[in-house]
C-alpha cells in the first residue's frame, strides 16, 4: 500500500457536519473550566459530529513529547499510548508534518511499523488523523514548512469497520479547521490563566517576605536589604524555601498565620 491513502475519496458524496454545533465550543470557551475539559468536550463532540467514528482525542506536543490531551474513551487513549512506544503511526505523522494520515484498513496497511497490527488487536480497522492547522491553513495531504509551522495538534477518529471516513473528508475537514481555531484560543486561555496565578502566587509570597523583613528590621534594627540578608542566609542554612521560613517566622511571632495580600478585583 502506497502514501495515496493519505487523500480520502468521497464515496458517499459530500459530507454534512451530523450534530457538529460550533456555538458549544464557544460556550465551552466563556464557561472556561480548564484547557483539559474544554478538550475533553471537543473530543466527545467529534464521535458525535462524525458518523463513522467510534472513539476520538487529541495529539499535542508537551514539553518536547507528544501526549493524549483528551480522549472519548480509553480505547482512544491506548491507541494514541501504542504510537508513541513505536513512534509511528498516523496521528504521530500527522502532528508532526500538518498533513492527513489515513488507513482505510490495519488489515491492510503497510506503513508505521508494528503500529497498524496493534491497532487491529485492538479491534480498531479504519483511522483518520487530521491535524489542527491555525491561521485558516486547509488540511493538506503534503508535508511542507508552513503546515508543520502551524499545527497545533492532530485530531485522531477511531472506527472497527474497514473503510470508515471515505464518505466524511469534508465533513472531518471542516471540524478539524474549526477545532483547531478553538484549540488555539483555548491554550491561550490557558496560558494567561497560569501566568496570572503564578503572578498571584508571587505576591502573595513577597507579602509574607516583607512581613518576615519587618519583623527582623525591628528585632536587630537594621535596614531592609540587610534583613533580607539575614532571612537568605537562614533559608539556605535550613534548607527549607524562603516564603516558609519567612511563613513561619510570621507564625511565630504574631501567633496566627500571616494575612496574604488583598487583591482587588476589577469589574
Amino acid at each position: 500500500m502506497t502514501d495515496t491513502t493519505d487523500a480520502i475519496t468521497d464515496s458517499g458524496g459530500p459530507g454534512r457536519l451530523h450534530d457538529f454545533d460550533l456555538a458549544s465550543l464557544h460556550d465551552a470557551l466563556t464557561d472556561w473550566r480548564g484547557l483539559d475539559r474544554f478538550l475533553q468536550e471537543l473530543t466527545e463532540q467529534a464521535v458525535r459530529a462524525v458518523a463513522d467514528a467510534d472513539s476520538c482525542s487529541v495529539t499535542m506536543r508537551r514539553n518536547g513529547r507528544l501526549m493524549t490531551t483528551a480522549s472519548s474513551d480509553a480505547a482512544a487513549f491506548t491507541l494514541d499510548a501504542m504510537q508513541y512506544e513505536v513512534d509511528a503511526g498516523p496521528c504521530v505523522c500527522s502532528l508532526r508534518d500538518g498533513v492527513e494520515k489515513y488507513v482505510a484498513d490495519t488489515l491492510d496497511e503497510q506503513r508505521w511499523g508494528p503500529y497498524p497490527g496493534l491497532a487491529a488487536g485492538q479491534g480498531v480497522r479504519s483511522v483518520f488523523a487530521a491535524p489542527l492547522s491555525v491561521q485558516g491553513r486547509p488540511a493538506s495531504t503534503v508535508p511542507d514548512a508552513e503546515s508543520r509551522a502551524h499545527t497545533v495538534g492532530a485530531l485522531n477518529l477511531y472506527a472497527r469497520t474497514p473503510g470508515a471516513f471515505r464518505g466524511e473528508k469534508e465533513v472531518v475537514r471542516r471540524f478539524a479547521e474549526q477545532a483547531a481555531g478553538a484549540v488555539a484560543v483555548a491554550e491561550r486561555i490557558e496560558r494567561e490563566t497560569e501566568a496570572a496565578r503564578d503572578l498571584r502566587a508571587a505576591m502573595e509570597s513577597r507579602f509574607v517576605i516583607d512581613q518576615a523583613i519587618g519583623i527582623v528590621m525591628a528585632r536587630q534594627r537594621c535596614p531592609a536589604e540587610v534583613a533580607l540578608g539575614v532571612l537568605r542566609r537562614a533559608s539556605q542554612g535550613r534548607n527549607i524555601k524562603l516564603r516558609e521560613l519567612c511563613y513561619e517566622l510570621v507564625l511565630q511571632t504574631g501567633g496566627r498565620p500571616p494575612e496574604p495580600g488583598r487583591f482587588t478585583q476589577r469589574d
